[in-house]
C-alpha cells in the first residue's frame, strides 16, 4: 500500500466516515432521551447563584 491507495482511500471511504461522524455527533444531543440533560446542562451555571 503506497501513498497514492492511502490517498485514494482518505479521499473516498475516509470522507465518507467522517460525514457519518460528524452527522452522528451533531443530532447526538437532538435524540429523544437527551432533554433532561440538556436541561440540567443549561441550568448548570445558574446553580450556586444567590440572587434567586
Amino acid at each position: 500500500m503506497n501513498y497514492n491507495d492511502l490517498r485514494h482511500f482518505a479521499d473516498s471511504w475516509g470522507l465518507l466516515a467522517m460525514a457519518i461522524l460528524f452527522l452522528g455527533l451533531v443530532a447526538w444531543p437532538f435524540r429523544k432521551g437527551a432533554r433532561h440533560r440538556n436541561e440540567e446542562a443549561a441550568r448548570m451555571i445558574f446553580k450556586d447563584d444567590e440572587h434567586g
